[in-house]
């Protein structure tokens, strides 16, 4: 540290934090420890008193907090994330527009494998809605060297929100009671609604018998419709009169997964027909307000191609804990 006159301070980074008081008004720190002196500060301080600051030299390497939480948080930042300034040292990386949010664990664990250096975000692979947080990040120390700075912005962008598609969906409805109309069908009208608030729409819906060959007809008619995703519905259980999934093979859908580690969601299904999406959805995505559709749908709108290495990853967080309060509904932990 050093001492230098108040007029002189100009650019000058301060040491501690400067009190103000003003009789009936206001009394707390005014200037914050590492605030760099501005020229208007000047006619401030010395109406304060103030005729000596105590101020930090730094080195020609050392960069101040702000401007090195700015850098780092602009190479962290992809496709559709705007930053916000929150003083202090502090950045926050915000959606700029709606759309599933991706992040690379691995390289964020790089980025904060320095221990100067401080990013953490929320969940990966949830829909954002724009201005929402997504992560902060700021340095540890006031200064850090330049290099630190340089190792963390040659990571890259690693944050980036993904636009839903807006897709045509095909429905598929089996089970033999909704077919002959022994019972009226309710999970068409959930997943209008599901998938319209995720920017797309149901383009038709077949009904179908417990028959193999005669779901795998509807899938391939809808798929010669120009649905970009279907999905079918009921019969997803090992019961033999299940016949939902034996049908979905027979239409000629790769099945990457019949089963997955979610709860509510176990018995999903996810294969493709060619270039298009199959998804199974059992009977708990009608009930439930999260379960795997929400966990997994998203994802295939944003037009990934999901494996089931992906699926299996969701057993770490897959279980819903039906939260009374859920602050983070599509975590897999939320509000059942």
């Amino acid at each position: 540290m050093k001492t230098v006159l108040v007029e002189d301070a100009v650019g000058t980074v301060l040491a501690h934090d400067l009190t103000q008081i003003i009789p009936g008004e206001f009394k707390g720190s005014r200037f914050k420890k590492g605030h760099v002196i501005a020229q208007e500060d000047i006619p401030v301080l010395l109406t304060m008193g103030k005729k000596h600051l105590y101020v930090i030299d730094p080195a020609a390497d050392d960069v101040h907090e702000d401007d090195a939480a700015r850098r780092i948080a602009a190479a962290a930042a992809g496709e559709n994330v705007a930053l916000v300034e929150k003083g202090e040292g502090k950045v926050e990386l915000h959606a700029a527009a709606d759309g599933l949010l991706k992040i690379d664990p691995e390289a964020l664990e790089r980025l904060i494998d320095d221990d100067e250096v401080m990013f953490a975000s929320i969940h990966q692979n949830v829909v954002v809605q724009q201005g929402e947080l997504l992560a902060g990040t700021r340095v540890i120390p006031l200064f850090v060297k330049e290099s630190v700075v340089e190792r963390a912005e040659s990571i890259g962008a690693f944050v980036r929100v993904v636009p839903l598609r807006k897709m045509q969906v095909g429905l598929v409805t089996t089970g033999s009671e909704i077919y002959h109309g022994l019972i009226q069908d309710r999970f068409g009208d959930v997943l209008r609604q599901k998938f319209a608030a995720y920017g797309s729409t149901v383009m038709e819906q077949l009904f179908a018998d417990d028959d193999d060959r005669m779901i795998a007809d509807c899938i391939l008619q809808l798929k010669q419709a120009g649905a970009e995703l279907i999905a079918v519905t009921g019969g997803m259980s090992v019961d033999p009169d299940d016949r939902t999934p034996a049908g979905i093979r027979q239409a000629g859908v790769k099945v990457e997964t019949y089963g997955a580690p979610v709860l509510p969601g176990a018995m999903f299904l996810l294969g493709y027909l060619e270039e298009v999406p199959v998804v199974g959805l059992p009977g708990c995505v009608m009930y439930h307000g999260t379960s795997v559709f929400d966990l997994v749908v998203p994802r295939l709108l944003a037009g990934e191609h999901v494996t089931i290495r992906d699926i299996k990853k969701l057993g770490h967080g897959g279980l819903c804990r039906n939260c009374a309060v859920c602050t983070y509904p599509n975590c897999g932990f939320g509000k059942g």
